[in-house]
């Protein structure tokens, strides 16, 4: 008989699941037309009803199947035991327990996993009506590194017409490769930036103009720059400001690895998962699926000496 999957393969399968049931929450909010909204740290700062019924539902989910494992989520939110069943998702993705865990993890223990969860990461475009920029986003970490990671785009294909399947998960595992999406690189020669919507400052823009892009394009959501880069629709992603968060970076950050590309912060120091550290990644954020070399040079040192990780 065959052994049963390695803790790591279950994990993403129910991770897949779950994000699948937050997509449906994060429809049905939406549908609804009452999002809910509460200002957290400001006017950009926003957090809705469907923000925190996703977290509920991820968190209660995998705590549910995985008890020793840390699971540390954007929104505070009180740890009580969620009573609505209607939240928790028990299923998993068949498709990737058949896959072998890589070696390297298959004697992962459960206390030995952290998982950041961001339930819905692009809140202010979801509140403006730019659903595309919306993801949510569960990674996966082991020894302070982001192992495995599931981005799911509640409303990938939401222009396409009434009949359109709505949504679609995108999942990696460093080792195996990242699925759900056709990888595709910028066009060579080309360099588009992808950065900040909502969040631009000084800094943010003289770090740009200092790598003398063709292109600038700015959306909303960690999740859906590094889509970007995974798509080539861009091919650097650069964020020259303090304001992404671990749980922002973490699911993009194994996606991004798994298929060979290459994301730290504005210094070039990578980024830590443990569950020690502290949630703000305050030295921003360089992100490229080829050619991060190009990109890295060429980042000023006044704009790296203004960032204290």
């Amino acid at each position: 008989s065959m052994a049963s999957p390695a803790l790591l393969m279950r994990v993403v399968a129910s991770a897949y699941s779950v994000a699948e049931k937050a997509a449906t929450i994060v429809r049905n909010v939406m549908s609804t037309g009452d999002l809910g909204i509460v200002e957290k740290a400001g006017p950009n700062d926003l957090q809705t009803k469907a923000d925190r019924l996703v977290q509920m539902s991820i968190c209660a989910s995998l705590a549910r199947k995985f008890p020793k494992v840390t699971i540390i989520g954007e929104e505070e939110l009180p740890a009580d035991d969620v009573t609505d069943e209607d939240l928790i998702e028990d299923g998993h993705c068949e498709e990737i327990l058949k896959k072998p865990c890589p070696a390297q993890y298959t004697g992962i223990k459960e206390e030995e996993l952290v998982i950041w969860v961001d339930p819905l990461d692009g809140t202010k475009e979801y509140t403006e009506g730019l659903l595309d920029h919306v993801t949510v986003l569960i990674g996966i970490a082991y020894g302070g590194k982001a192992i495995a990671g599931v981005i799911n785009q509640p409303y990938y294909n939401y222009e396409a017409g009434a009949n359109a399947v709505l949504g679609r998960t995108i999942w990696g595992v460093l080792g195996m490769g990242a699925f759900g999406f056709q990888l595709t690189e910028a066009p060579a020669g080309k360099h588009i930036v992808v950065t900040t919507r909502s969040h631009s400052s000084a800094l943010v823009n003289e770090c740009i103009t200092a790598l003398n892009p063709d292109a600038v394009i700015r959306v909303g959501g960690a999740g859906n720059k590094i889509i970007q880069l995974i798509e080539g629709k861009a091919s650097a992603y650069v964020f020259a400001s303090p304001g992404c968060k671990k749980w922002d970076t973490c699911a993009p950050e194994a996606i991004l690895h798994a298929v060979g590309g290459k994301i730290t912060d504005i210094r070039g120091n990578p980024f830590q998962y443990n569950k020690e550290v502290k949630h703000m990644n305050s030295a921003g954020v360089l992100a490229t699926l080829r050619n991060y070399d190009y990109y890295a040079s060429r980042i000023p040192n006044t704009v790296k000496e203004s960032l204290v990780p």
